[in-house]
């Protein structure tokens, strides 16, 4: 048989790793198999397909992937209780699971697959710690497919890596796309599941959990900034001197744009204020920050942290008080996505900081309260384009047909 159009496009895309998400019976197996078939049709290859589970590994492609060989008399030994097969041009291609990881070190692959991996029993893990290695004296390559599991899965992670580093790449296709289910099992499936099951199984959409602050970040808000850089840049920043992130943004008539992230760590309000006028330093440059910067100091000379900030030529622009950190949340949810499905919040995928901070930081449970995560500073880039979406879009301005108003740059 051949492949779906969408199947056609993952299986033409020349990446090393790919990364789909893809909602059920959209064919993934079938797709493996191709997959499979194609790495071993070159003399000497070394395949492997890895399953959560070696039960699943043997149902959900074994005895398929047998009979197209068979068919297409590529077939010279079958090994029944390894389930590895041994092709005519000394190809070879073998059935492991993740749950037994410890059976694939030492191998070396030209290609693998890891099907359902969102369902890895010791999530990344296996990939990093196993399977990875095996890659690497054959400059292998990898195809991660799956139905996902929620965005605080590591297969979230590796979809979003698929956006923003060279040699990976990242699809997501519906079940519906996929032309194996009809139409109104579809609609039944719409009316038997919640919404946030049918969105997951279905439309292959990365669900966040209960716990998920910025539950309106999805992966369309994360766009490529190809615009020229404008006379007037909007930072937001958080005062901190473990971690200091200054997030670089522009405003247009859609929206606010994120292009760049400036990072430091071990630093003051001196160094992160001297690195973006380095980087900027023709640009009018409004700051945004914390209110409390008016008397907290994180530098070695007797001032405050606002008013080295207006030292350095930008224009600060801080509430007098605290807004109400819901509000802060609020307002990035709603510019993110509001009740109408519109979104004017995008990141561009070289901003990996800010796209794992919004995607990753969390309530603690049972609480409104965000959780402070020192390891990660999550906390810290997050309040730091908070501080700038809530100015620049607070939640008490009405949204009407201006939108250019509303958006446009100041």
């Amino acid at each position: 048989m051949p492949l779906s159009k969408p199947q056609a496009q993952i299986f033409a895309d020349t990446n090393r790793f790919r990364v789909v998400s893809a909602g059920r019976r959209f064919g993934k197996s079938f797709l493996s198999i191709w997959e499979m078939a194609r790495a071993a049709r070159m003399p000497n290859q070394k395949v492997m397909y890895v399953a959560p589970s070696y039960r699943q590994a043997k149902s959900i492609i074994w005895d398929e992937l047998k009979s197209q060989l068979i068919s297409k008399r590529w077939v010279k030994k079958i090994n029944e209780s390894e389930l590895s097969i041994l092709l005519v041009n000394g190809s070879s291609i073998t059935l492991r699971s993740a749950d037994a990881g410890d059976s694939i070190r030492g191998i070396s692959c030209d290609f693998v697959v890891l099907d359902e991996c969102a369902f890895f029993i010791n999530d990344s893990k296996v990939w990093t710690d196993i399977i990875r290695p095996t890659l690497s004296d054959r400059q292998g390559s990898a195809l991660f497919i799956s139905t996902p599991q929620g965005m605080g899965n590591w297969f979230y992670d590796l979809y979003q890596q698929g956006h923003t580093i060279d040699g990976w790449s990242s699809h997501q296709y519906t079940t519906a796309e996929g032309g194996n289910v009809p139409e109104e099992e579809i609609e039944a499936a719409k009316r038997d599941l919640d919404q946030k099951t049918y969105l997951q199984e279905y439309e292959a959409s990365f669900q966040s959990s209960g716990n998920v602050i910025y539950y309106a970040f999805k992966p369309a808000n994360i766009r490529k900034f190809e615009q020229v850089v404008p006379n007037q840049l909007h930072v937001g920043l958080d005062f901190n001197v473990s971690k200091m992130a200054a997030i670089v943004a522009a405003k247009y008539t859609d929206g606010l744009h994120i292009f760049d992230e400036i990072v430091l760590n071990n630093t003051n309000t001196d160094e992160i204020c001297s690195a973006i006028k380095e980087k900027y330093p023709n640009k009018k440059i409004f700051l945004y920050a914390d209110p409390a910067g008016n008397q907290r100091r994180t530098s070695a000379r007797d001032n405050t942290d606002h008013l080295i900030v207006k030292q350095w030529g930008m224009e600060l622009r801080a509430p007098r008080s605290h807004p109400l950190v819901k509000d802060r949340i609020n307002a990035g949810n709603r510019l993110m996505c509001n009740a109408e499905g519109s979104r004017h919040l995008f990141v561009d995928p070289t901003c990996r900081e800010t796209i794992t901070a919004i995607s990753k930081q969390q309530y603690k449970p049972g609480t409104s309260i965000p959780i402070k995560d020192a390891e990660h500073g999550y906390d810290g880039v997050n309040d730091s384009w908070g501080y700038m979406v809530s100015y620049l879009y607070p939640l008490r301005k009405e949204y009407t047909q201006r939108t250019a108003k509303v958006y446009g740059a100041f």
